[in-house]
């Protein structure tokens, strides 16, 4: 089948619609971070950058660090901004420019997501690292696609129930990150957890600055859920949508996190950058042997 012009946009250079790259741009070891700045936090420590591209809040370089090729790419804040990035990250590989046809051999990328979160949980202090084995959706992305076969649709429904969560909000999802990608973070300095993946900062992740809550007490009923001896951790933007997409398109997904808030004690990180630092360079070093 042959992709139309209105569903594959390409811009006048070949470069696909948003991320405005070219297939040769983009490694197949790919880090997400939200901030565009952050992937010069990144790419600073590379031995070389041999791409660097810009559109909007996209912000790709490409280049090697020990001699591993990757790419560092901003997807801005949001699963809204994550559907983008991630159906274009595998257009990228497994879409024929030329032809506007889905290739016969398919390309899967590994994705790690560098970001920073909130731990609801006393006992994941700030400044921690937390890698997410699973995550949950409150945002709906999932919903829009086929995606029954690759959802934990029974840790869904004991949360759901757990939450008494009102209809309006749309069902929550589960997706897991990549076991052979965890495997290279199974260290003490990681915290392992379950990530709730929220449609924004403020009222969806249980802030209140002038606008009451429709369900103040959501945060506490996260914190005190468990099955199958896993409970919630952490509150971001992005994972589950990172893992759910990663699933369905057949590519390996892992988020990792460095926590700058712990809403359970009220504290925020005093120096939050030189932990996403120390977080950046320890990940580095572990998917450069991936």
């Amino acid at each position: 089948m042959i992709l139309k012009p209105s569903e594959f946009i390409l811009n006048e250079d070949g470069s696909i619609y948003h991320l405005n790259l070219l297939p040769e741009q983009l490694a197949t070891t790919v880090i997400t971070v939200g901030d565009p700045d952050r992937v010069t936090h990144v790419t600073k420590h590379f031995d070389s950058v041999e791409h660097i591209v810009h559109k909007r809040e996209f912000h790709t370089q490409t280049g090697t660090y020990k001699g591993k090729r990757m790419s560092v790419i901003s997807t801005g804040i949001g699963t809204d901004n994550i559907d983008i990035v991630f159906n274009e990250l595998d257009a990228l590989v497994n879409i024929d420019f030329k032809t506007r046809k889905v290739k016969k051999e398919l390309t899967s990328l590994d994705i790690i997501r560098i970001g920073t979160s909130g731990s609801i949980q006393a006992d994941i202090p700030i400044d921690s690292f937390l890698v997410s084995e699973t995550a949950v959706g409150f945002d709906s992305l999932l919903h829009f696609y086929k995606s029954e076969a690759i959802l934990d649709l029974k840790f869904a429904n004991a949360l759901e129930s757990h939450l008494i969560f009102p209809k309006e909000n749309g069902s929550p999802y589960v997706a897991n990150g990549n076991s052979e990608l965890l495997s290279y973070f199974n260290d003490p300095s990681y915290f392992k957890g379950t990530t709730v993946t929220n449609c924004g900062f403020y009222g969806p992740q249980g802030r209140i600055l002038r606008l009451p809550l429709n369900n103040p007490n959501l945060n506490d009923r996260m914190a005190s859920f468990s099955h199958s001896g896993k409970r919630i951790t952490n509150l971001e933007m992005e994972t589950a949508g990172i893992y759910g997409l990663s699933l369905l398109l057949g590519h390996r997904a892992l988020s990792l996190n460095a926590i700058v808030a712990n809403r359970a004690t009220g504290e925020f990180s005093k120096n939050p950058s030189e932990t996403v630092e120390k977080l950046i360079l320890d990940a580095l070093d572990k998917i450069a042997f991936i």
